[in-house]
C-alpha cells in the first residue's frame, strides 16, 4: 500500500518546504469530531476478482476516514487517493485487499482517525446464454462493494442488482377468465373437434386478453461473514436468476422469446413472492452473515411501483 516518500530532492524539496500548509499550521475556529471526511466519485480502473476470475472494471470510488481529533483542521485527502492509486496500479479488489486498503487509510491518519470506509461501484459484465438458441450476449449488473473498519473491526458488504420479468398473478387469472368466456360464447351451441379449438386458440379472437408483466429489479445486499474470501457476486446473480426463473435476456431469437413467454406464464409472481423466494435462498447461504433485499416491480398497470423489502433479521443487522 501507499507510503509517503521520506524525502524530496533538490529544487522539488525546496519548493515543497516553502509551500503553505494550511491544514497543519492554521488553528481551526471550529472544533469537534466528524463521522466521515473524504472524497466521493473518484474515477479509477481496478482489478476486480470474483469467482476465480480477474476483470478490469471502470469504477467510481468513495473513500473516507473519521475525524476523531476535535481540534484538527482536517484530514490528508491526498493520502486516501494515493492509497487507491496504489491499489489500482499494483493490487486487486478482494475482501482481503479491501481490508488492507482500509488499514492503510487509518495508518496514514494515525493521529486523526480510528475508522475508515470505502465504497466501490461499477457494472459487472457477464456473458449469458440465450434460453434455447445457444446465442450469447453481454449483460451488465450494477455492483457496489463497501468495506468499513471501525475500531479495528472489519466488515464488507456486497450489493448487486438483478433484473427480471414479473407477470402479475391477478392479471393472469383475469385474462384466463376472459378467454374462458370467449370460448363459451364461440362454441356454446356446437360440438367441436380438438383441431377446431386449437385453431381458434391460435387466433387473435382466441386469446382475447393477456396478463400484464413488467421489468423488475431485485436489489440484493449481503454482508459477508468473516471467513469469506470471495465477494460472491456471480454466485448471487446466478442464484437469483435461477430462483426467480425469468431473468431479462440479451441475445434473443424467436425460440428464446417463446420460451421466455412460457417461463413468465408458468412463474407468475407478486413482489411478495419474489421477496420470499430470495429470502429462502439467502438464508441457506453459509457465506452470508446478513442480507437485505428490496424487490421493485415497475408496474405497467399503475403509475406507481410495487415493492417488498426483507432482511435476515439478525440483532443490530440490516433494517428494512
Amino acid at each position: 500500500m501507499y507510503k509517503e516518500p521520506d524525502q524530496h530532492s533538490g529544487v522539488a524539496q525546496s519548493m515543497t518546504s516553502s509551500m503553505p500548509d494550511i491544514a497543519s499550521h492554521t488553528k481551526t475556529a471550529h472544533v469537534g469530531t466528524l463521522d466521515w471526511v473524504g472524497m466521493s466519485e473518484i474515477e479509477m480502473p481496478l482489478m476486480f476478482v470474483d469467482n476465480g476470475e480477474t476483470t478490469r472494471v471502470g469504477a467510481r470510488v468513495d473513500a473516507f476516514v473519521s475525524l476523531d481529533k476535535e481540534e484538527a483542521k482536517g484530514i490528508h485527502m491526498s493520502r486516501l487517493y494515493l492509497a487507491l492509486e496504489a491499489l489500482s496500479a499494483e493490487g486487486e479488489v478482494t475482501p482481503e485487499g479491501i481490508k488492507k486498503l482500509l488499514e492503510t487509510f487509518i495508518e496514514t491518519h494515525a493521529d486523526l482517525s480510528d475508522n475508515a470506509m470505502v465504497a466501490i461501484r461499477f457494472d459487472h459484465h457477464l456473458r449469458r446464454n440465450a434460453l434455447l438458441s445457444g446465442k450469447q450476449g453481454w449483460k451488465a449488473y450494477p455492483v457496489e462493494i463497501k468495506g468499513e473498519m471501525r475500531s479495528g473491526k472489519f466488515h464488507c458488504d456486497v450489493s448487486v442488482d438483478v433484473t427480471y420479468s414479473s407477470t402479475c398473478p391477478c392479471s393472469a387469472a383475469l385474462a384466463r377468465q376472459l378467454i374462458q368466456e370467449a370460448f363459451r360464447d364461440k362454441f356454446a351451441q356446437e360440438q367441436v373437434s380438438t383441431e377446431t379449438v386449437a385453431e381458434w386458440l391460435g387466433s387473435q379472437q382466441g386469446i382475447v386478453a393477456t396478463p400484464h408483466s413488467q421489468r423488475s429489479i431485485a436489489e440484493i445486499k449481503v454482508r459477508l461473514n468473516e471467513q469469506a474470501d470471495s465477494f460472491l457476486v456471480q454466485q448471487l446473480i446466478d442464484e437469483a436468476e435461477a430462483q426467480l426463473k425469468t431473468p431479462v435476456q440479451a441475445a434473443v431469437k424467436r425460440e428464446d422469446e417463446q420460451e421466455f413467454a412460457r417461463l413468465n406464464g408458468q412463474n407468475n409472481m407478486f413482489c411478495e413472492d419474489a421477496g420470499r423466494i430470495l429470502k429462502k435462498a439467502l438464508n441457506e447461504h453459509k457465506a452470508v452473515a446478513d442480507f437485505r433485499v428490496r424487490i421493485n416491480h415497475y408496474e405497467s398497470l399503475h403509475a406507481h411501483d410495487a415493492v417488498s423489502i426483507v432482511t435476515k433479521g439478525v440483532p443490530n443487522g440490516f433494517t428494512a
